[in-house]
């Protein structure tokens, strides 16, 4: 029987417990900032939605502060009651208010648009003046807690720096699992190759050869010619 050497026989060191926890840790973080890309950016963008940031108490416990809420423009005469609309506060305005509807004034005059009162979850009293049409951005369709502060930075003054950094340092991580990879795979087959070769080296003299696919490709067809040889040779006698 072979001696196998002790390097040979080692088995392969496994990886502990802390590398796949870093692993799933990089991967669970890689999915967290493609999530907030997709629902702050990605998502608002192709539905022709409005991103904003709840920055009051006034909605809690339904938006706290921190909330991203996405606004889709709507038919005025299509909101209903307990709809979440965001409004500006003074028409042509950038600030804005994102409040429930209470109540809905109907035009007195054909053809009129109807005028909305809204007021806070978290308010005693409803806002006044009535909202009109003209100041209607849209009504909340989705909302996030808490990522409305990574909207802020995103779509504030900083983005033309945050996205590329962010998008940098991710195809950087990207490029270096990929490396690790490589290089782990090539340690692999460098550690297989050396083993086959110890395990040849450490043979004893008395081993059995090794033979090779085309050395006994070639023993079966010498067989088989001998027998054809005897079989001819019989039927000859």
């Amino acid at each position: 029987m072979n001696d196998i050497s002790p390097r040979a026989a080692a088995p392969a060191k496994r990886k502990g417990a802390l590398h796949y926890v870093g692993v799933g840790l990089s991967l669970g973080l890689m999915g967290l900032v493609a999530l907030i890309a997709v629902l702050v950016i990605a998502l608002p963008m192709v539905s022709h939605a409005t991103p904003y940031t709840v920055l009051t108490s006034s909605m809690t416990p339904s938006y706290p502060a921190g909330t991203l809420v996405v606004v889709k423009s709507v038919d005025v005469h299509q909101i209903r009651l307990g709809d979440v609309m965001t409004y500006q506060i003074k028409s042509g305005q950038p600030e804005v208010v994102t409040h429930r509807v209470i109540r809905i004034i109907e035009p007195t005059t054909p053809g009129g648009e109807p005028s909305f009162i809204t007021k806070g979850d978290a308010n005693s009293l409803p806002d006044s003046p009535a909202v009109k049409p003209v100041q209607v951005r849209g009504v909340v369709w989705y909302a996030v807690p808490y990522i409305g502060w990574v909207n802020n930075v995103v779509n504030g003054g900083l983005r033309n720096v945050i996205v590329p950094l962010v998008a940098g340092v991710l195809f950087l991580y990207a490029g270096f699992m990929i490396a690790s990879g490589l290089v782990e795979a090539r340690r692999r087959r460098a550690a297989r190759t050396s083993a086959a070769a110890s395990v040849v080296s450490d043979a004893p003299a008395t081993s059995v050869p090794v033979v090779t696919a085309a050395r006994a490709e070639e023993s079966v067809e010498e067989d088989l010619h001998d027998e054809a040889r005897e079989l001819v040779g019989s039927l000859r006698s």
